[in-house]
């Protein structure tokens, strides 16, 4: 098996960017879907660039019509290159000094960030990475994700969150809460008529 010896790993992370900037730069089709998850996560979103989609052009986002500068960047907490490749290495380069992220749409060698291919499920998400060399392989990893994990996960959820609090009041040391959880999951199952 081959392993790979041109640096360091990913440090995995999930974000809460609930009233934080975000500025993405471009207003192509696919930074239109990275406007979407943006919003969805409750980022402030302002778009850069001299042309705008007009699905874009929505009260909750801030518009800017002209290329990018900068101090674009000043005060935001993630960046979105979505631009062409000269002006997303710009951007890389205005992010680097700033100490804010960048993610380049399809561009690993320019992201100091990438966005995984994601799946969402009863308030679970999941996301799976290839270090931006392979996304395809990411999304098709995400599919089989999809077949294998249950419909009812919130219901996983649900059980998770009440064994946490359960084990939190008993003091339940860390390493004995996964077995103790597989066996509520288990329990669910057991009792619901096949």
């Amino acid at each position: 098996m081959a392993t790979r010896d041109d640096g360091p790993t990913l440090f995995p992370v999930f974000l809460k960017l609930s009233g934080r900037g975000v500025v993405v730069v471009g207003a192509g089709p696919v930074a239109a879907g990275k406007v979407k998850s943006l919003l969805d996560a409750g980022a402030q979103v302002t778009v850069v660039a001299p042309e705008i989609r007009p699905e874009l052009e929505r009260a909750e986002i801030t518009l800017v019509r002209r290329a990018f500068r900068p101090s674009d960047l000043d005060g935001a907490w993630l960046i979105v290159a979505a631009a062409p490749p000269e002006v997303n290495r710009r951007v890389r380069a205005a992010a680097e000094p700033r100490g804010v992220f960048v993610n380049a749409i399809d561009q690993p060698e320019t992201c100091s960030a990438y966005a995984g291919a994601v799946l969402k499920r009863g308030g679970i998400t999941v996301a799976v990475s290839s270090n931006g060399e392979a996304p395809a392989l990411a999304g098709l990893l995400r599919e089989a994700l999809e077949t294998v994990l249950p419909d009812d996960l919130e219901r996983w959820l649900v059980e998770a969150r009440a064994q946490r609090k359960k084990w939190r009041a008993e003091g339940v040391p860390m390493p004995k809460r996964r077995p103790l959880l597989l066996q509520a999951l288990n329990e669910i199952y057991a009792e619901t008529p096949q």
